[in-house]
């Protein structure tokens, strides 16, 4: 798509730009391909240490892929990497968008910390961006609480929702989307 120079900042507008930020695992990739009609355009590579279980490759520039929502509207989504090595990726990622997902990873033990880093991310790119928190493999972590999370976004400063969700889901990724569209109008 050529850029026109046109800030997209709601969903009135031609086309529409979300962006899934978050750490290494926490299921970017999986929600871009449950919420997007093609399979996305994937930067993926081995991870080069820390592989476990059965993630064995990461992001390393963006994912891309597209969905066409209800009104029309076409929207772009894009995954940023999570590995802080790739961290000057985001801000490229995060210019013209209306929304931002964070999603976290509910069975790693420093979620809500990984929660607070990446909301605070979010905020220094743009104080006014719309952003909504997903966390996933809460499956895992029978003792998962939402209170830890809503401390750390609370420490940000920001008035944020956050939703436990499956990521392979298309309708409880959808569903966290949605919110996403509510915050931004």
């Amino acid at each position: 798509m050529p850029d026109t120079g046109k800030v997209i900042t709601t969903m009135d507008q031609d086309t529409a730009k979300l962006v899934l930020a978050g750490p290494v695992g926490a299921g970017k990739t999986t929600a871009i391909r449950s919420i997007t009609d093609h399979e996305p355009v994937s930067t993926e590579m081995p991870l080069s240490e820390g592989a476990t279980g059965d993630k064995t490759t990461t992001t390393v520039a963006l994912d891309f892929s597209t969905v066409v929502l209800d009104d029309g509207t076409p929207l772009l989504v894009y995954g940023v990497p999570g590995q802080e090595r790739f961290s000057f990726m985001r801000p490229i990622l995060l210019r013209e968008a209306f929304g931002v997902a964070v999603i976290v990873n509910g069975s790693d033990a420093d979620v809500a910390e990984q929660c607070e880093y990446w909301v605070r991310e979010v905020v220094a790119s743009d104080d006014a961006m719309p952003i909504v928190v997903g966390i996933t493999h809460t499956d895992l972590c029978p003792s998962f609480s939402l209170g830890p999370i809503r401390d750390a976004i609370r420490r940000c400063g920001v008035v944020v929702p956050a939703f436990t969700f499956d990521a392979r889901d298309r309708e409880q990724a959808m569903h966290l989307m949605r919110a996403l569209l509510v915050a931004a109008q």
